[in-house]
């Protein structure tokens, strides 16, 4: 019976050391996600918010004080520097004019043709943004009648940090707060020589001329800007998870057609965050091995030696 007892034992713990190793075993496997390399364009960019607003605002206001006879435009209209935008009569023309009309009709339709109105004309060519006076309202020399722009652009502010990066005509993609589904192409048309200070950062103000002429903008909208500094097409790309940065460079770890993966030096483009740029190293054949953990441990940051991996180019 002791004999028995004694074996039974002994077998207990050989199957207990078996169960161990191979639960061990397990725990060393190593779990990998495969990623391909794939070709596209990426970019990368400046991001910052901005408002509409005209290149030039103009106001126009009468050449003398008096009682406005007729507006000829409306807000949105399109008008050339030259063109009559309302007629005016002086105060004395006016007091004449309705001394007159208490005459009769005959009496105010010579007096209006003896005693011409002031015409009032558009400065440059543009467009209407605002019309302020509206027929038989009595003006000032120092009243703005209507106020015009030549042309309506976006005035960004971008971070000091960011101005070594900018140039002008590099292009932009804007979107409006009002119509978020449209994405207006753009260009850097100016760039501010002067700072300005707002709370307590230093920007820079930076113009962008929209491409295309649009009905939808109008003077005081919001939008968010990017500025495209780079861009290419057609490029090899990685997520940029799936890169590791060492004190010798760039790596990735590469499936191969032996047992063991490999780590290999790469060299990097262009990275925004998201995808990264690869221009030597591998060339987009290869399965490339991320996320090696060990039990839901992370070791693929710290890679101390993966089993079963090669550290040939570390």
């Amino acid at each position: 019976m002791l004999k028995k007892i004694i074996s039974i034992c002994i077998i207990i713990c050989i199957l207990g050391f078996v169960i161990f190793k191979v639960a061990g075993k397990k725990k060393q496997e190593v779990k990998f996600r495969e990623v391909s390399p794939e070709r596209g364009s990426i970019s990368l960019t400046v991001e910052t918010n901005g408002t509409v607003k005209p290149r030039n605002r103009l106001e126009i206001k009468p050449p003398i004080a008096g009682r406005i006879d007729e507006i000829l435009v409306k807000e949105g209209a399109g008008i050339k520097k030259g063109d009559i935008v309302a007629w005016m009569s002086s105060t004395e023309r006016a007091a004449l004019l309705d001394t007159a009309r208490a005459k009769g009709e005959e009496e105010l339709k010579k007096w209006a043709d003896v005693y011409k109105p002031t015409p009032i004309i558009a400065p440059l060519t543009g467009f209407i943004i605002k019309r302020n006076t509206e027929p038989g309202q009595t003006v000032s020399s120092s009243d703005a009648i209507l106020v015009m722009a030549d042309d309506l652009i976006l005035k960004a502010q971008v971070d000091e940090t960011d101005m070594g990066k900018l140039e002008k005509e590099q292009s932009a993609i804007i979107t409006l707060d009002a119509y978020p589904e449209n994405k207006i192409p753009g260009k850097v048309e100016h760039i501010a020589y002067e700072s300005e200070i707002i709370n307590n950062v230093t920007i820079y103000q930076v113009d962008i001329r929209p491409l295309e002429k649009l009905d939808m903008l109008r003077s005081g909208m919001s939008a968010d800007i990017k500025i495209v500094i780079k861009k290419k097409q057609g490029v090899l790309l990685l997520p940029s998870y799936a890169v590791e940065e060492t004190k010798r460079g760039s790596t990735v770890i590469v499936r191969t057609g032996k047992a063991e993966p490999e780590r290999r030096k790469i060299k990097t483009g262009i990275d925004n965050g998201q995808m990264i740029e690869i221009t030597e190293g591998i060339n987009g054949n290869e399965i490339i091995l991320v996320g090696a953990e060990y039990e839901g441990e992370n070791r693929f940051r710290n890679f101390g030696g993966l089993p079963g991996m090669s550290n040939r180019n570390r």
